[in-house]
């Protein structure tokens, strides 16, 4: 029997305004509320905000907390300053990806974990079972939040108007409480478009005052509101990774050319070590494929599964793909075999219905801001 799908404290507002709503790992979300197009580029040029409450909050506490971190998870957790923030990733036994998440330390021995919407229970049960030993508590916060973000180049100037937050003391992977629109909340300057930009966790009953309190903020310097499809486009220009396409639990993070998230110096044995220390050999000798950035010289737009050809040969698969607005042409991300993976390799196609499409081998990102 199927579930009817969970409502963010936005719902109202999003339906109000018009937006086109979907289906995204159990919740129904804004796809978008106008042109999509015109959604990427305002983030690009001026701001967008965007209703995240779909991502799963899990909040670890007690003396030991960092210790279960650092056993669960791969990266460092232990060298995480207070109000500081990092990507890292959850593996299993064999280093298989579960989920890339970011983590944030609220305090001596508090820390809240941010998984991707489709894994957040995943996360949450791997957790809990690896907490077993540690004197620390895991604690399902997902609808304790309502997750609003603001990006783009004018965001900074938007927040400051309704915070009384220094925001410019708050660097790029961290956070702060404080009070936004005159409620409290945790304030990130983190994000997933490849901009400047900021992320807001708090009360769901305070999410429409402070919505409402963005735009009207915004309103004289063209922020929008940005649905899940421009927020995709965002990412894949940033070479960012989405998980269920450059990330699965087949790949470890140096399958993925993300093995730099591996911290194999911290202290103590963590889940996925030994197999990963194999991984990241491998990398080093022979990696199979490698993820690169595909620009296409034609019109057509290639999709996630269509197959990578050189010479009549599959040679990769397609990960992400859509029509990219900043460069005005089809992009995709791949994974390739490493001897098509240099930057400029020619002669190096995507089968879309039956035709190879030619495409340009690049480096990733297809695009990074200028700061």
């Amino acid at each position: 029997m199927s579930t009817a799908p969970r409502l963010t404290a936005l719902d109202a507002l999003h339906r109000s305004l018009g937006a086109t709503m979907t289906d995204f790992a159990g919740w129904d979300m804004p796809l978008r509320y106008g042109s999509e197009r015109d959604e990427h580029t305002a983030v690009r040029t001026r701001a967008g905000l965007f209703d995240l409450s779909h991502m799963g909050e899990i909040t670890v506490t007690g003396p030991q907390a960092v210790d279960l971190l650092d056993h669960a998870l791969v990266g460092n957790i232990s060298t995480v300053g207070n109000g500081r923030a990092r990507y890292t990733m959850i593996c299993q036994e064999d280093g298989g990806i579960l989920d890339d998440l970011i983590v944030y330390r609220l305090g001596e021995t508090e820390y809240m974990v941010v998984a991707n919407a489709s894994n957040a229970q995943v996360v949450l049960d791997a957790l809990v079972a690896r907490a077993d030993g540690f004197d620390a508590e895991v604690r399902d916060d997902r609808d304790a939040y309502a997750l609003i973000a603001v990006q783009g180049p004018e965001s900074p100037g938007i927040l400051g108007q309704v915070t009384d937050a220094d925001l410019d003391g708050l660097k790029y992977y961290a956070g702060l409480p404080g009070t936004v629109a005159g409620v409290p909340a945790l304030i990130a300057r983190t994000g997933y478009t490849g901009e400047d930009g900021f992320e807001l966790f708090l009360k769901p009953e305070h999410a429409e005052g402070v919505w409402k309190a963005l735009t009207e903020a915004g309103a004289g310097v063209g922020l929008i509101p940005c649905g899940l499809s421009c927020r995709d486009t965002l990412r894949l220009e940033a070479g960012m990774p989405l998980y269920g396409h450059e990330l699965t639990t087949a790949l470890t993070p140096f399958d993925a050319g993300l093995g730099r998230v591996v911290k194999f110096e911290k202290p103590g044995d963590f889940v996925g070590r030994k197999a990963l220390e194999a991984a990241a050999e491998r990398a080093e000798t022979a990696p199979p494929r490698r993820l690169v950035g595909l620009v296409a010289e034609g019109r057509r737009v290639p999709r996630a599964g269509m197959s990578v050809v050189a010479n009549g040969e599959v040679i990769g698969e397609v990960t992400s793909g859509a029509p990219s607005p900043t460069l005005g042409k089809p992009i995709a991300m791949a994974y390739v075999d490493a001897a098509h993976a240099a930057p400029g390799t020619e002669g190096v196609g995507v089968d879309i219905r039956g035709t190879h499409e030619p495409y340009q081998v690049v480096a990733l990102p297809f695009y990074k801001r200028q700061k």
